[in-house]
């Protein structure tokens, strides 16, 4: 399923029930403005989905709308989060789905952040 970043948020979204406490999640981080949790559906030995605290759809509608604050913290805790997992020297990759052509499946914005072997190309052709 993909959805539509221009759609309203949806608070019945996963992450928006695991901010509140409803479904669990396995933290690795957390701050203000951000909350990282391991990914259920691995597709890498380190595979951590950050998520802003905010209602935001996808990165279009977080940068948009998001005090320069929230943005600021969000894009600080990525980087502190790759610093904590020793992914910097060896390499990560950040991905962010936005709009309906990458493939969207929940209408939260999350970043993956992949690491801990050889990712390979970013696309295949």
């Amino acid at each position: 399923m993909s959805v539509d970043p221009r759609e309203p948020y949806d608070d019945q979204n996963v992450f928006a029930k695991i901010l509140r406490g409803e479904l669990p999640c396995t933290k690795v981080y957390e701050d203000e403005w951000t909350l990282a949790f391991l990914d259920i559906a691995r597709l890498a030995p380190v595979h951590i989905l950050v998520i802003p605290k905010g209602p935001y759809v996808s990165w279009d509608d977080f940068t948009a709308k998001a005090s320069d604050a929230e943005i600021t913290g969000f894009v600080r805790a990525i980087g502190r989060i790759a610093r904590d997992n020793d992914l910097v020297d060896e390499g990560f990759r950040l991905l962010a789905n936005t709009g309906r052509n990458s493939g969207p499946e929940i209408p939260h914005l999350h970043v993956h952040i992949f690491g801990g072997r050889p990712l390979g190309p970013m696309l295949a052709r």
